[in-house]
């Protein structure tokens, strides 16, 4: 089984990165905008349609916010298992590290997956910029 991890480093308060992760049907407009670009609640899961086209059915497994952790599955022709979890974890003074990390099959996605979350990386450090001095 492929897992692919990410620490990403961000420069805002956990509480605040935290609240865009929770907000499970905002993906687009608070956490990875532009990555994103449309987001729809269907009962316990969200329908994620990202910027190259292609479109996800997420089911929310877990949002636990004493452990600032959510983590969401898909399941679908393409992939027999997909579980991720995101984890925000305080980092010091007004900074957080957010944990990424994805657990899938078939393993041959893995290079394709790895390569969308780069680009979802880059959305993030976007939506969470360096306070200005």
């Amino acid at each position: 089984m492929a897992s692919i991890h990410n620490d990403i480093p961000l420069n805002a308060p956990a509480r605040d990165v935290w609240d865009a992760v929770r907000d499970f049907g905002a993906l687009h407009q608070r956490l990875v905008p532009g990555f994103v670009t449309a987001c729809t609640l269907d009962g316990d899961a969200r329908i994620v349609t990202f910027a190259n086209g292609s479109v996800a059915r997420e089911v929310l497994v877990d949002c636990d916010n004493a452990r600032q952790r959510l983590v969401y599955a898909i399941n679908n022709e393409r992939l027999t298992h997909y579980s991720a979890s995101v984890q925000v974890i305080a980092d010091g003074d007004g900074k957080c590290r957010l944990v990424w990390i994805i657990d899938m099959l078939p393993n041959e996605l893995a290079p394709y997956v790895q390569a969308q979350t780069k680009d979802a990386v880059i959305a993030m450090h976007k939506a969470f910029p360096p306070a200005a001095a």
